[in-house]
């Protein structure tokens, strides 16, 4: 069955879910109003991981302890602006409820599994594909600690990533420095997940599959969705700012922005705009040969195409409120630290920053499936931390979805209405 596919969005998922669509044999259309790829989208500036084991919620048993330091830090892993508090309060009770038991975190684990689980293999055959092959690297990840005891603090969240068959390997002090000659020696374990991968630049993959979509047939609106038109349980057409364009599928991949859209295919989800930030320095003087994750820090190193670019940690704000530039200057400082051959004092002129917007649902899964107002509506959004690794399998999905046929993961756990 052939039909005409609005894809809302033209970030990683909405790229991947149009290339798969055409696959599929649909007709597609994507409206996007701005450069997809471009600075504005999460997709460009997020630290490339293709992570296999991204399974574990930030919400955990005890996190709401911390939120008191969330809010009295602002410079922090995670932050929390005061005058935000009252909007965002309800999307928090969420969230930690959803980590409040293990037994509530194995069950997001498992979920998030069956949509990472093959990610570098996904993204190496579609980059393949699109003509950009040498994007994707598959050299692991590395969790580094300080010690094998710091480790041992987060047994739990590991046990529960063998549960659900990620494997790896251990690095004591000496083989970790002959990996990785250039890390700081005061990080003396690590842990080394040779199934994941990486992007060596998110940006120029989103744009090559834009490229790869519009090169098998897909036509592109610039413009903003703005609603759906719905009659009699069908789907008739997306509304936009430049007009209403006819349709008998949409797919709502339109990141941070989709809330609206769910809403008017009859589902309230509750996202919220996980604000994070990176410093990007160009011709490093050291950098990782294996993207790393610094445990105590909270901050990701990768060696891109642009340079050494340093990310992570989370601010909760407005999604159109203004940049908090000392963050990402935090983030640098921590990057420094993580490298003693990278100077103190870098010249202003190598270094660039960004700020992207995490599309964000409380339990930590997205809502990926049919809309409650018609199955003409499928949902690819609100992916949080993991949407460039997920986005392969979510297109795959979705595409099984707009032509009828039973997805090859179970579906229950990203259902927009778990939320009701």
């Amino acid at each position: 069955m052939s039909r005409h596919a609005v894809v809302v969005g033209a970030g990683i998922v909405g790229a991947m879910c149009a290339v798969h669509a055409l696959r599929a044999g649909h007709d597609v259309t994507i409206v996007e109003p701005a450069e997809p790829g471009g600075d504005q989208a999460a997709s460009s500036g997020n630290l490339g991981w293709l992570s296999t084991h991204s399974v574990i919620p930030t919400a955990q048993p005890g996190t709401w302890k911390k939120i008191p330091g969330y809010l009295s830090d602002p410079l922090g892993p995670v932050s929390l602006e005061w005058t935000y508090l009252p909007r965002a309060l309800p999307w928090l009770v969420r969230y930690v409820a959803g980590g409040a038991t293990w037994a509530r975190v194995a069950g997001t684990a498992h979920a998030l599994r069956s949509l990472l689980v093959d990610a570098p293999q996904l993204h190496a055959e579609i980059a393949q594909s699109a003509g950009v092959p040498a994007l994707i690297a598959r050299t692991g990840v590395l969790h580094v600690y300080r010690s094998r005891d710091a480790f041992a603090r987060d047994a739990m969240a590991w046990r529960m990533r063998r549960d659900v068959g990620v494997s790896w390997r251990e690095l004591d002090a000496d083989a970790l420095r002959r990996r990785e000659p250039a890390l700081d020696e005061r990080y003396t374990f690590a842990v080394h997940v040779e199934e994941a991968g990486h992007c060596r630049d998110p940006a120029r993959y989103t744009q090559a599959l834009f490229a790869h979509a519009l090169g098998s047939g897909a036509r592109h609106v610039q413009a903003r969705a703005t609603g759906l038109r719905i009659e009699s349980g069908r789907l008739r057409a997306v509304t936009t700012d430049a007009g209403d364009f006819d349709a008998d599928a949409a797919v709502i991949a339109a990141g941070s922005r989709s809330a609206p859209l769910a809403k008017a295919a009859g589902d309230r989800v509750p996202l919220l705009t996980e604000r994070g930030y990176h410093a990007s320095i160009d011709a490093p003087e050291a950098s990782p040969d294996t993207p790393i994750m610094a445990m105590d820090a909270k901050v990701v190193a990768t060696a891109m195409n642009g340079g050494l670019r340093i990310g992570g940690q989370v601010e909760i704000a407005p999604h159109d409120a203004a940049p908090n530039w000392r963050r990402a200057a935090v983030v640098r400082d921590l990057g420094l630290e993580l490298f003693p051959a990278l100077p103190r004092k870098l010249d202003p002129g190598r270094v660039r920053y960004w700020l992207g917007r995490r599309p964000s649902t409380p339990d930590g899964l997205p809502c990926i499936g049919y809309a409650s107002a018609t199955r003409d509506v499928v949902y690819a959004f609100g992916h949080g931390h993991v949407g460039l690794s997920a986005s392969a399998r979510t297109g795959h999905v979705v595409a099984q979805l707009l032509s009828c046929v039973a997805p090859e993961i179970p579906m229950a756990p990203f259902d927009a209405r778990r939320f009701r």
